[in-house]
């Protein structure tokens, strides 16, 4: 028994010296770490929501909403483009990313969906054109389908798509088992994401300091938390039937998709049209899962010629 109790404890000691060797996360996010931020900051039910406004206040909003990790930068390119355009461009981070507050809860899609609302409710906007990439097109969809008089048309950039997985792998397993999972994922993945971002470019040397960027936002307590349990209750979600509600909602759909995409690849692009025949397809060519980067000309041009077709 004492060899036993030996081995546990010598065990705890190697595996909390490897969590704490591993883990990234050293800092606490709060309004002494945010003073380093630009834009502006408010408090919400939920937490604190960092955002950023670009272009004239007299323009139309368009609010884009960033995907599954990286937070509002993503969009840096297209908001200039929409702002030099006369739009009033509005972005934020959501939780557990960039500047926001990583609450201890949850991430499920009332709790996106509640944050989106509550920040257009405090800034007094009632109704916008909504943009999403990647896991903001769940974000935005659902946003979208649940409340279609706010939104006046809706962008999606190569948007998580399909059915609510019947299966999983024995890593995705492992990751989604309580304690365990959460160890593994803060120890293993999180290290390595801000490298792994590579991945959603055709030519990632195009931009050299993506990986330094994203690092930022590592250090702060709560990340991995937010993102583990964002990637768990996403896959509880049928992604398909979000995009059918956003078609009764009947607001026009642009749907813009790199044909190099490996993070969520192209063929799903049927999943997304089947759900919204309607909508306006362009598929971009020689680029990965982030179009808005890699042919930002090209996606700009499109999306500035898609709002204009709106009614004001």
């Amino acid at each position: 028994m004492k060899s036993i109790g030996l081995i546990i404890v010598l065990l705890a000691i190697v595996l909390g010296g490897f969590y704490y060797a591993k883990n990234p996360e050293r800092d606490t996010l709060d309004d002494a770490a945010r003073k380093a931020a630009p834009g502006k900051f408010v408090r919400l039910s939920d937490g604190v929501t960092h955002y950023k406004f670009d272009g004239p206040d007299s323009g139309r909003t368009v609010v884009l909403v960033h995907g599954f990790s990286v937070p509002m930068y993503i969009w840096d390119s297209t908001a200039l483009a929409l702002a030099s355009s006369g739009y009033r461009v509005l972005r934020y981070d959501e939780f557990g990313r960039g500047w926001s507050d990583r609450p201890s809860e949850d991430y499920t899609a009332d709790l996106f969906d509640r944050q989106l609302g509550e920040l257009l409710d405090s800034l007094h906007i009632s109704k916008v054109d909504l943009a999403g990439v990647s896991m903001g097109g769940w974000v935005t969809g659902t946003f979208a389908g649940r409340h279609p008089n706010r939104v006046r048309s809706l962008v999606l950039v190569d948007p998580v798509a399909g059915a609510r997985p019947t299966s999983m792998s024995f890593a995705t397993r492992l990751r989604f088992t309580p304690v365990i999972g959460s160890y593994v994922f803060q120890t293993i993945d999180v290290p390595g994401m801000a490298a792994g971002q590579a991945g959603d470019f055709v030519q990632p040397q195009r931009f050299p300091n993506w990986a330094n960027r994203y690092e930022q936002q590592v250090r702060f307590r709560g990340f991995g938390q937010a993102l583990l349990s964002t990637r768990r209750e996403q896959a509880r979600v049928d992604l398909d039937s979000v995009y059918q509600t956003v078609d009764k909602g009947g607001m026009p759909v642009l749907l813009l998709w790199g044909t190099k995409d490996q993070t969520v690849p192209f063929v799903r692009n049927e999943r997304v049209r089947k759900e919204i025949p309607r909508a306006e397809f362009h598929p971009i060519d020689n680029a990965a899962h982030l179009p808005i980067l890699e042919q930002a000309s090209l996606t700009d041009s499109l999306i500035i010629a898609f709002l204009g077709k709106q009614t004001p």
